[in-house]
């Protein structure tokens, strides 16, 4: 969340970013006229309580010298009369202005580009030689049901589309990517937690999921709690409402995420590129304000070390600003080779929301000219699913048969291949 004061003082700057996201200044506008409207009633209701105060002395007084008082108890009862108005009025526009402040995304950083959509996302760096294939590669649905690893009928009979069933060797590898993942991260000084996966209202609010995409998210109604769409929300909220004694904090996580993905019927409805439920391994980061373009450079590295390790071409691009997510000032796209799409697909986003989560969530450090909000960061480290995709479309073989990537066995109990039983 923007902090309101800097939105009253820099409307051009706050309305230029929202253009540039693809937004109007509506938003802005409106903010701007509650704002306006809620300080006037402030000060009117300050001078209303200053006026109570004198004509609470004058009635006290006029009562010590025995004079008439009903005048001035009548005058007292149209000024709390009024007072009752006006603090109705603060409150409801105080509550008009939070609910636009929790709408106006987060302002693009200098560094990220202005541009429209996916095809305006510059490239940083392409890394990894794509394989050339002798035979015609199959897509990774076909793939995973002649081996019998994926089963996308049954996920469909027991949950519905956009679930599947993973087995077999299939799930080994699901299970051993997970294992990979945390270990590499871990080892590159990242602390390990397991946080729940049911979420409340607020820490959903703290890190920009609500109110913006409230129709993306599932929600279990009896208890109000959401399904986490990612790691991202229960590990950043780990630290709501607190001070941070000691930065910077860096965690991963692997949990279960769940998606409606709504507005994009039709896209991928084939294999497990878009699914409602999938696993993702997540890397979060807590830093200092002079910290935090550097950190997410090193947090981009690092979640790309998957990748290199595992032997998968792909390419990193910024996003740029029509592109860029609700919370994040800038973010990079690690995107992987996906052979039979010919194209590279997003696989981590690697995201610097500067201090604007930790404001709607109230995370803070102590400084000597006083408290600060901290600056967040996270990444995918990576989607598992996805990297499953890239792996059975990359190391794919003739005869049907999938190589298991080197750095992989040891996970797998040895297992080189996923062959056809």
């Amino acid at each position: 969340m923007l902090e309101l004061k800097f939105v009253r003082n820099n409307p051009d700057i706050v309305g230029r970013a929202l253009v540039n996201r693809n937004m109007g200044t509506e938003l802005i506008d409106s903010l701007l006229e509650y704002d306006v409207a809620w300080r006037e009633c402030l000060t009117e209701g300050d001078s209303l309580k200053h006026k109570r105060n004198v004509v609470t002395r004058e009635i006290a007084q006029l009562k010590k010298e025995n004079k008439d008082t009903l005048s001035k108890i009548n005058e007292m009862q149209g000024i709390n009369n009024r007072i009752k108005e006006i603090d109705d009025q603060i409150r409801d526009y105080k509550s008009k202005i939070n609910e636009i402040m929790l709408s106006i995304p987060n302002i693009p950083s200098e560094t990220t580009p202005v541009g429209k959509d996916e095809n305006d996302n510059p490239v940083v760096r392409a890394v990894g030689e794509k394989r050339e294939f002798t035979f015609t590669p199959k897509p990774h649905w076909e793939i995973g049901e002649a081996l019998d690893i994926l089963d996308f009928e049954r996920g469909a009979k027991i949950a519905g589309q956009g679930f599947t069933v993973y087995k077999g060797l299939g799930a080994k590898l699901e299970r051993a990517l997970i294992n990979f993942m945390l270990d590499v991260h871990t080892g590159q000084g990242y602390l390990e937690v397991f946080p729940p996966v049911l979420i409340n209202e607020k820490a959903m609010t703290g890190t920009g999921q609500l109110p913006k995409f409230k129709d993306d998210m599932y929600l279990c109604c009896a208890d109000g709690y959401y399904l986490a769409p990612t790691a991202e929300v229960p590990v950043t909220n780990l630290f709501m409402d607190e001070y941070m004694e000691k930065l910077p904090v860096f965690l991963t996580a692997y949990t279960a995420c769940f998606r409606r993905e709504a507005g994009k019927h039709g896209q991928d409805t084939r294999g497990i590129i878009r699914q409602h439920q999938f696993n993702k391994v997540e890397l979060v980061k807590f830093v200092k304000p002079e910290t935090s373009y550097e950190e997410l450079e090193k947090l981009t590295l690092d979640a790309e070390e998957i990748l290199k390790l595992l032997k998968l071409p792909y390419r990193v691009v910024t996003l740029c600003t029509g592109d860029l997510g609700f919370s994040a000032a800038k973010t990079y796209d690690i995107e992987v080779w996906v052979p039979t799409q010919e194209k590279y697909r997003e696989i981590s986003s690697c995201s610097n929301f500067e201090n604007f989560q930790a404001r709607r969530a109230n995370i803070r450090f102590r400084t000597p000219e006083g408290p600060q909000f901290i600056h967040t960061l996270n990444g995918s480290g990576l989607a598992v699913g996805r990297t499953v995709v890239a792996i059975l479309e990359n190391y794919q073989r003739e005869d049907g048969s999938v190589e298991i990537p080197e750095v992989l066995r040891p996970y797998m109990g040895g297992v080189e291949e996923i062959r056809k039983e």
